[in-house]
């Protein structure tokens, strides 16, 4: 049978382009080697980050207004809860990047911060002990996204307007002909498509290994704590990211929804190949976050709960890719993620959906291309 869209790997870009491109009517086949919902990617660990005062750039700010409008939709027609906006509070030294870029990014595209000093910061919560020097910034509207719940979500609607899906079968290779693309699954099917989409996360480098893609895959560990205090559960603390001076990497983290406080150092982690990832966790794996996170919240790490070892897609810049294939524009390119793309999926599957099926999107994405300078010839 010939598709007119096949969307290769069913995580967070995957199964969002399949839910958009079958609203669109497109005759659609989702292709993932694992198992639904499974957690071998970039996109589980239970909670995410979403803000607007992008401190890494604020191109990236359009996207995230779209995104926000998305996750409402699909939280509607998905029947999921995917997103919960308890804030988040930006903590560092009044120049450090986390600060500045946010600042930057809210000047520009009139975004509202609330500003908190170290006194504040302890009157709004209770609890935290912000060093001297250090300000806070304080988004009310941000907060945090569901990855699992996200997936499962776009997965329902898209298989509701139509979408096949195919799971447990990975794609070996892909083939430009003249009437569209062929691939090739493990088993021996051969599937023809009008266009594709290789959202293949950390195995993108790999499954289009012609392109050279300058990705590098770094291995990173959430860690979940049980708090001997009650100032950090949802509710009564937001989610946060901490640039502070002597850490290894910021620092960002999750109230208590349940299962204790959530925190990570974004990042810190030695790099690794997809296949080879060390899922078991060590004690050197949890110190440093343990320290980092007493540190900030005295009692939220009062005791180990548990902890997941997941996967950063690094560019170069720690910029996305989104593109057409530069020698077939019949297939698009969504990888690079960089650990902080979660937050995007529904509006990168409506690019890479637009890009498939029409040839363009309206989205301002020419700094994710792939003939951008600093992915060509990184700084």
């Amino acid at each position: 049978m010939r598709f007119d869209l096949v969307v290769v790997g069913l995580g967070a870009m995957g199964s969002a382009t399949l839910a958009h491109a079958a609203a669109r009517g497109a005759r659609t086949l989702g292709i993932e080697q694992f198992s639904r919902a499974h957690e071998l990617g970039a996109s589980a660990g239970r909670t995410r980050i979403i803000r607007k005062a992008y401190f890494e750039d604020p191109a990236y700010v359009p996207l995230l207004r779209r995104a926000y409008d998305l996750w409402f939709r699909l939280e509607r027609d998905g029947a999921e809860h995917v997103i919960d906006l308890v804030g988040v509070l930006m903590v560092g030294a009044a120049h450090s990047a986390a600060i500045a870029g946010a600042l930057l990014s809210a000047r520009e595209h009139d975004l509202q911060l609330e500003a908190l000093d170290a006194p504040a910061m302890v009157r709004r919560f209770p609890g935290v002990t912000p060093r001297a020097g250090e300000v806070g910034l304080l988004e009310g509207d941000a907060g945090v996204v569901f990855p699992e719940a996200g997936i499962a979500a776009h997965l329902r609607v898209a298989e509701a307007a139509g979408a096949q899906t195919a799971f447990g079968v990975a794609v070996t290779a892909y083939d430009a002909q003249r009437d569209g693309v062929r691939l090739t699954l493990a088993d021996g099917t051969i599937v023809s498509a009008g266009a594709v989409a290789l959202c293949a996360g950390p195995w993108l480098a790999r499954l289009a290994g012609e392109l050279e893609l300058p990705l590098r895959i770094q291995r990173n560990v959430q860690v979940w704590f049980q708090p001997s205090v009650p100032n950090f559960s949802r509710g009564r603390f937001p989610a946060f990211f901490l640039d502070r001076e002597g850490f290894e990497r910021p620092l960002y983290g999750f109230p208590d929804f349940g299962e204790g406080v959530k925190a990570a150092l974004h990042g810190y982690g030695a790099d690794t190949e997809p296949a080879q990832l060390d899922r078991a966790i060590a004690a050197g794996d949890i110190e440093p976050v343990r320290r980092a996170l007493e540190g900030w919240m005295p009692g939220a790490a009062a005791r180990f709960a548990f902890a997941k070892a997941c996967m950063y897609a690094l560019t170069p810049d720690e910029h996305f890719i989104v593109d057409r294939h530069p020698h077939d524009p019949r297939i698009v390119i969504a990888g690079g993620f960089s650990g902080h793309g979660y937050k995007f999926a529904p509006v990168i599957g409506e690019i890479v959906a637009g890009l498939a099926l029409a040839g363009g999107t309206p989205h301002p994405i020419g700094f994710l291309r792939l003939t951008r300078e600093r992915l060509v010839r990184p700084a």
